[in-house]
C-alpha cells in the first residue's frame, strides 16, 4: 500500500468559521486519518495520512465545501507514516 503523510500549515480565516470540522469530513469521506487543530497565532495545522493521499486536490476538496473558509497559503512537509491509526480528529488549540 502507497501510503503518504503531511504535516501542513494552513494560513487564511481558518478558525471559527468550520475550518477543521470541514477538514475532519472531507478526510473521513476519503478514508484518511490523522489531526488537525488550532495554533495560538490564528493559523491552523494537521497531519494527514491515506493510502494515494494528494494533498492539493485534498485541499481543492476542502475550499469548495465551505464558502467562508479562505486558505491565503499553505505550506506541507511529507512525514513519516504512522501506522495503526485508525482515525482522523479534530483536536483543541496549540
Amino acid at each position: 500500500m502507497n501510503k503518504k503523510r503531511y504535516y501542513v500549515v494552513f494560513i487564511g480565516r481558518v478558525q471559527n468559521v468550520g475550518f477543521r470540522w470541514t477538514v475532519r469530513m472531507v478526510a473521513q469521506s476519503l478514508g484518511y486519518t490523522g489531526w488537525i487543530r488550532n495554533l495560538s497565532n490564528g493559523n491552523v495545522d494537521m497531519e494527514i495520512q491515506g493510502s494515494y493521499l494528494d494533498i492539493n486536490d485534498f485541499i481543492r476538496r476542502v475550499k469548495q465545501d465551505s464558502r467562508w473558509i479562505r486558505i491565503d497559503d499553505y505550506s506541507v512537509m511529507e512525514i513519516d507514516v504512522r501506522e495503526n491509526e485508525r482515525r482522523f480528529e479534530v483536536a483543541g488549540y496549540y
